[in-house]
């Protein structure tokens, strides 16, 4: 036991390490406390549709979708910490400009959307930039752990962050919520700068060449256990991880609560994902696919009972196991992509990670929107649900029928160094 609780907290032996975590952990308390605040002005401002909170967030992850090849692409072309500093910036912009119009009073529903979307395209080269840049604050060794401590941070900082939001915009409002996560950007921005450059690992950037977009692309293509985890990913991201929109709806619309309630809800739920982080961490190394599709499926089901909770205090006690389902299916999920990946492409196959997973947000958002506002608050729970294990299992019967015809342990043709 003494040796797996060790290897729980490895990275953290490594200065680098320590440093980026506790800049990501004010950074992402501060995202989650957006979020929720995010969520709610839009409430107030669209008089309670659940419509316009689906559109807001698939406005947000959009940018995911069409421009995290590019990002992933970027990631493997540039120094890495050189890239988050200029993300992480372009953020706090954003949130600067929506509390500050916010709390001014002229804050409308378009504004939201528009700020969303620029967000969205800041984030859509970070992600991939961050979760490349784990191995080099880490160490190759340590990757399994330090993507476990990862999440960890996020979920932490879901603990707190829902919570404080629900205070501040309860005492304050939203606007100064939103302000709250502008200034934990510079946490992180502090952090990269306190980075030893010496002390990174870090990998030789690819050098400029034509199709290597695409070359991406074709490699995932050419591995069947990548498209199956990369279509877990799309599922769970598209119709299961709508707790921004499905707590929302349940907390004010099923249960008549507010602002106070939702944060709980958010805080609560965080409580189970940050065990299964703790739990992804104290893995020795990334766990099998079957695993992988097993977490998905379960994690599908105890969506669906969430659904059926008959009042809050019933939904508040399953919310922290559907977090500890939740995270569990995605860390492993993410310690699959990145160990199985070749190191020279990383960036592009998370990148194409992150695209599935949250590009497919800007589907799923607006039509577990729909969902409530036409059948009930329940509906999007129910039906995101079923909808990701049906298409779960899909992917699998395409993939595996595809793969009986190329050999599930193909291998990619070797890498290619092409210069202009």
């Amino acid at each position: 036991m003494a040796l797996r609780d060790s290897r729980m907290f490895a990275s953290l032996s490594h200065r680098n390490y320590r440093i980026y975590f506790t800049g990501a952990l004010v950074s992402n308390i501060g995202t989650w406390i957006q979020r929720v605040a995010q969520d709610w002005l839009v409430l107030e401002l669209s008089h309670g549709s659940a419509v316009a909170v689906g559109v807001t967030t698939a406005l947000q992850f959009l940018p995911a979708l069409l421009l995290s090849p590019f990002g992933g692409l970027l990631a493997d072309r540039m120094d890495k910490r050189h890239l988050l500093a200029l993300t992480q910036t372009w953020m706090a912009v954003c949130a600067l400009v929506l509390g500050v119009l916010t709390i001014s009073g002229h804050a409308h529903t378009w504004h939201v959307y528009l700020v969303a979307l620029v967000f969205g395209i800041g984030s859509a080269v970070d992600v991939p930039a961050r979760q490349a840049f784990v191995t080099e604050v880490a160490g190759r060794g340590n990757l399994t752990n330090a993507i476990g401590l990862n999440s960890a941070s996020f979920n932490a900082a879901r603990l707190i962050g829902p919570g404080v939001a629900g205070l501040v915009i309860a005492a304050w409002g939203s606007g100064w919520a939103i302000l709250t996560n502008a200034v934990s950007y510079g946490a992180m921005l502090i952090a990269l700068m306190l980075l030893r450059p010496d002390e990174l690992d870090r990998t030789t950037p690819v050098s400029r060449a034509k199709g290597q977009v695409r070359e991406g692309f074709r490699y995932v293509a050419a591995r069947p256990e990548l498209l199956i985890a990369l279509g877990v990913g799309f599922a769970v991201g598209t119709f299961a991880l709508n707790f921004q929109l499905t707590n929302a709806v349940m907390v004010s619309k099923e249960f008549g609560l507010g602002a106070r309630a939702y944060g709980w809800a958010g805080s609560v739920m965080g409580i189970g994902s940050l065990a299964g982080a703790l739990i992804a961490a104290r893995r020795l190394a990334a766990p099998p696919l079957r695993y992988v599709v097993g977490a998905a499926l379960v994690f599908t089901a105890l969506l669906c009972v969430l659904g059926f909770m008959p009042d809050y205090p019933a939904y508040l006690g399953l919310l922290p196991v559907v977090g500890l389902a939740g995270l569990l299916t995605m860390t492993a999920t993410n310690m699959f992509v990145q160990t199985t990946a070749d190191p020279e492409l990383r960036g592009r196959v998370m990148a194409l990670y992150a695209m599935v997973m949250m590009g497919g947000t800007p589907i799923g958002a607006p039509l577990m929107g729909w969902l409530a506002q036409v059948f009930g608050p329940r509906a999007p729970l129910l039906g995101g649900g079923i909808l990701a294990a049906v298409t779960i299992v899909a992917v699998i019967l395409v993939v595996r029928l595809r793969g009986d015809r190329q050999g599930s342990s193909a291998r990619p043709p070797a890498v290619r160094s092409r210069r202009r």
